[in-house]
């Protein structure tokens, strides 16, 4: 049995939030400064992971909007799918395309890399601090 911090604990869900809009802004912001998918995906994960150490890993898997494996897939979907869309007319794969609204498929590949990253280091986290560790046995 370990002993949480209960300030930890109540700071922790606000934190969550906070955190995760700097992952959105860091995601977004990613296309004209440095940044984008991957480093937004490994925010959301602090996110995700100080959840799961203040409280429990059954407290941060609620806050996630998948499960980790459904939501890593989804990510690879995307990307995937960004990369395919670029092929259409001949052109190689993940040859970008633009919208006349200022989409394009760059978004959905970041948006892609974001829930991958997320998904999957959250998964990992998740299960190591589910095990307990050596100390716990």
């Amino acid at each position: 049995m370990t002993s949480r911090s209960t300030l930890l604990a109540v700071a922790s869900r606000p934190l969550y939030w906070v955190l995760l809009a700097a992952a959105l802004w860091i995601l977004l912001r990613g296309h004209n400064e440095p940044g984008g998918g991957f480093v937004g995906g490994l925010v959301a994960v602090a996110a995700s992971s100080l959840v799961a150490i203040a409280r429990d890993t059954e407290a941060a898997r609620r806050l996630l909007p998948l499960a980790p494996l459904p939501l890593a897939m989804l990510g690879v979907g995307l990307a995937t799918l960004a990369g395919l869309l670029g092929g259409i007319g001949g052109a190689p794969f993940l040859t970008h395309l633009w919208s006349s609204w200022g989409l394009s498929t760059v978004v959905l590949f970041d948006v892609g890399v974001f829930l991958a990253v997320w998904g999957s280091l959250s998964g990992y986290v998740h299960a190591l601090l589910a095990d307990g560790g050596p100390a716990s046995r």
